[in-house]
Formats: structure tokens, C-alpha cells, sequence
């Protein structure tokens, strides 16, 4: 078949793109713009372009794949649902591609890149063995796809973004985190919560939905104090098997205990309903990976994976491009990229980086995504970002939306009531930073401040650490 991609370099669209490729099909796409992803995407054969010219759209197409990150207005978007070819949304796609499978989702306001990648390292080291569909390029597979036609298993990334997550029913269900994300979408965030609610109950009964703890249902007596939209448990069926995880606390089925950072990488002790496996150690991680890697630990040992090989799964995890990515680990210099877009994950990787670098120096760039997230988590981004020694802002990301009116970065800054605060241009980053003698930089955001990040690196290594190593 010819597979036609509209906006083929966002991530989740180029997996399905390299598993169409990769199974034989012709694929080609559109994005408006080009990046090291879509590069990739060439470099495999598959034909991408980037002006929205629907004359440059291949003939003979008998399926558009799209996703709700293309405007409807672009000009090859509505020639194309005037040319009666056959139009579906990734996530559909998706959806009917894991049914008749084992489909182990992992869904979640934030972790669910770093869970569901953990999942198919660990299983592809088990007898079992998946197929996955990653949100994120894992630094072990070096890609966000994963073919193996051998396994009932397929791991994919459940999004909670425009409902996509409800096109799957899942065989193991996950879920991280359920804060407030979306809300143009949405509307509330109880509504947000309400989609959750649809998406676990979509769980087969013959599996099992894997909550962290805060999520989980507890019949307690107060549950009716919730108030609408806050922080409530989730209500699931009690046709569902249910299990609970955490790494801060001891009542979940399964829990880290004992977590410890010893030379750089992170070690710690993980219980399960039937026994304690002593000394699991994450390289290179950071805090909010010890949860994650419990979650990822419960769907493997639910498949069957045996102790030996989770223990070396979990050791021999390279971690994902641009998630918590140690760019440079140096002595006298450490520099970070993280995908972190949302405050709870700001705060999570600021909190994990003065646990691993106490007493050091950190200058934070944060490039805010999206004017509606910006508007509407003001007073949470400026405290998620307050504990940084030196804070510097880039203009919003917009993506997909309009600019709403009085929102820019300039409404975080001054919520930041410290003096150590920065707006500037891309361009202006790399002196500025030099400027401020950091001992760690960590850069965050989900747009396009990933093509900052090799010129920061670069001027990072060549004069900061330089510099720094000749003292």
C-alpha cells in the first residue's frame, strides 16, 4: 500500500511511518518543518517534504495518516479531504494495529516516554519480546519503533493529547500521573480526569491496570471532599484486576526502598507482592526514574520476566533522547536536556538534579510549549522553576495554536519573585550562559529548543569545560 503522512516528522507519526516502511509499504509525508527526525526519516527512503503544496502530494495514495498537530487550514490538509482518499487519525491507526494483540499502554500527564521505552528494553531481553510504538527515541533500540512479528506483545505510548488514548483497549494498562495537562482540549481538568477514567476501564479483565498510588481508588470514607477538577482517585471497575506502585511510599504492591546514588547511578531495593529484589541500579538516572522503573518493573514481572533479567534489563537501560539526556558528565561541567514541558516535570528534574549535583551551580533554559499551557500554569511554572540559581526564559513555543493576547514568557517571569531571572532570544542563550558560570545546565521544553542544544553543547565543551579543566 502507498501510506501518505500529514505531519510525519511529530514522533508518534514517524514510528508508525518506520513500521509501514519497514513492512514493506511505500510511505511518504509532509511537515512544515524539516529536523534531524525527518532527516532520519529520508535517509530511510521514505520521501518527506516540506512546503504545504498539495501538487507535491504523490499520486496513487490509499491511505492519509494524520495527526490533530496539523492545522485543519493547510491547504494539503483540506485538498486531501476533498479528494475522497481514505483519511485516518494516527491514533486510529494505532488502536487497530494492537488489536489482536497483548497491548500494553502506558498513559500519563508525564512519564509515560520513559515507562513505556522501559518496558520494551525489558522485555525485548526476556523470551517474550515485543513490538513497540515509543514516544521518544530510545538510546537502546536508537529508534521509536520496534518490530518483532514473533510477540503477542506491543508496547505502545497512550496519549492522553485529543483523546487518542481511547482508540486503545489494552491488555496491561499504565498509568503515571493524571495532573492537569490539555486543558484546551479538556476544558477542566476534571474532564481530563473523566478520560483516564474511560481509557482504564477500557482494560481487558483478563489483565491488569497498573496505577501509581495517588491515582489508585481507595474506598476511604472522605472520597466525597473531593472537589471537581482537584486531584481525586480514579473510579474503575471492580471487574478490573488493579495493582499500585510508588517510590515514595511503602503501601503499593510494588515500591523502591533504600534508593541511593553512588558514583553517578542510582541503586535501589524494589518490592513486589511476593518478595524484595535487593540492589536494582539504574545508570546515569535521575530520581523520578526510580518510579518510573518500578512501574516499567511490575508490567515485566506481570509478563513472566524472571529476576536475572529484569535486573540486567534495568542496568543496561540507556535512557531516551531528550529525557533527562546527560550531554556532558564532567567533573568540572554537566549539562542536561530534558523533553520537561509541564511544572511537575520541571520540578521533578530540578529536584533530581540537585539530589545527584548537591552544593553546584545550575542555570536552567526553559522555552515554554504552547500559549494555552503557558496562560493557563502560570504561578506553577515560576515555582517549578524558583529553586534554579539562575533561570532564563525563551519566547513561547506555539505549535499548533494562535497567540492568545497578553500571554508570553514574560507572564512566568515575573511571577518569579527572585532576581536571578532572564528573557532572551535563541541566539542570545549560549553568551549568556557563559556569562552566568554555571556548573550545571540543564535545558527544558518541548519545542523546538532541541536545535539549540548541539550549538550549546558545542560552546559548552569548547569553552565553559575548557576553560574550567585548564583552571
Amino acid at each position: 500500500m502507498n501510506y501518505y503522512f500529514l505531519g510525519i516528522g511529530g514522533i508518534g507519526m514517524s514510528a508508525l511511518a518506520r513500521f509501514f516502511k519497514q513492512n514493506g509499504h511505500t510511505v511518504s509525508g509532509y511537515d512544515h518543518t524539516e529536523s534531524e527526525l525527518t532527516k532520519k526519516l529520508v535517509s530511510e527512503g521514505i520521501a518527506v517534504h516540506y512546503d504545504d503544496d498539495p501538487t507535491q502530494i504523490p499520486k496513487n495514495i490509499d491511505l492519509v495518516i494524520y495527526t490533530p498537530a496539523v492545522p485543519t487550514d493547510t491547504l494539503e490538509f483540506q485538498h486531501l479531504q476533498k479528494s475522497g482518499i481514505p483519511m485516518k487519525k494516527r491514533s486510529m491507526v494505532l488502536g487497530e494495529l494492537t488489536r489482536g494483540k497483548k497491548c500494553i499502554a502506558v498513559a500519563g500527564s508525564h512519564g509515560k516516554t520513559t515507562t513505556s521505552s522501559m518496558i520494551a528494553w525489558l522485555l525485548s531481553k526476556s523470551e517474550s519480546g515485543c513490538s513497540a510504538f515509543l514516544g521518544g527515541i530510545s538510546k537502546n533500540f536508537n529508534s521509536n519503533v520496534v518490530l518483532n512479528a514473533k510477540s503477542d506483545y506491543v508496547v505502545v505510548e497512550a496519549d492522553e493529547y485529543d483523546r487518542s488514548f481511547l482508540q486503545l483497549h489494552p491488555y496491561i494498562s499504565v498509568i503515571t500521573a493524571t495532573d492537569p495537562d490539555h486543558l484546551d482540549i479538556y476544558g477542566t481538568h476534571e474532564k481530563l480526569l473523566q478520560a483516564f477514567e474511560q481509557y482504564a476501564n477500557q482494560t481487558n479483565p483478563d489483565g491488569v491496570l497498573i496505577l501509581k498510588e495517588d491515582i489508585a481508588e481507595h474506598h476511604h470514607e472522605h472520597e466525597e471532599e473531593h472537589e471537581e477538577g482537584s486531584h481525586r482517585p480514579l473510579r474503575i471497575s471492580e471487574e478490573i484486576k488493579q495493582m499500585t506502585y510508588s517510590a515514595r511510599s511503602i503501601e503499593p504492591d510494588y515500591y523502591a526502598i533504600n534508593v541511593r546514588n553512588y558514583k553517578g547511578n542510582l541503586f535501589f531495593d524494589l518490592r513486589t507482592p511476593e518478595k524484595v529484589l535487593f540492589d536494582m541500579e539504574l545508570p546515569e538516572s535521575c530520581l523520578y526514574n526510580v518510579e518510573n522503573a518500578v512501574a516499567a518493573s511490575a508490567v515485566a514481572l506481570q509478563c513472566g520476566m524472571d529476576e536475572y533479567q529484569l535486573r540486567h534489563g534495568l542496568k543496561t537501560f540507556k535512557g531516551i533522547r531528550r529525557r533527562f539526556d546527560f550531554r556532558i558528565n564532567e567533573k568540572e561541567l554537566v549539562y542536561i536536556d530534558d523533553y520537561a514541558h509541564h511544572p511537575k516535570e520541571i520540578s521533578a528534574t530540578i529536584e533530581s538534579i540537585k539530589y545527584l549535583f548537591p552544593g553546584k551551580r545550575v542555570v536552567g533554559i526553559f522555552q515554554p510549549h504552547l500559549y494555552s499551557r503557558t496562560a493557563d500554569l502560570a504561578d506553577e511554572f515560576a515555582e517549578a522553576l524558583k529553586p534554579l540559581d539562575e533561570i532564563i526564559l525563551m519566547p513561547i513555543y506555539p505549535a499548533r495554536e494562535k497567540p492568545i493576547p497578553g500571554v508570553t514568557s514574560h507572564l512566568i517571569l515575573k511571577k518569579i519573585d527572585t532576581m536571578n531571572k532572564y528573557l532572551c532570544m535563541p541566539s542570545q542563550v549560549g553568551e549568556l550562559v557563559e556569562a552566568l558560570c554555571p556548573d550545571v545546565v540543564v535545558t527544558m521544553g518541548a519545542g523546538d529548543i532541541d536545535r539549540l542544544v548541539p550549538k550549546l553543547e558545542k560552546l559548552l565543551r569548547e569553552d565553559i569545560l575548557e576553560e574550567k579543566t585548564n583552571e
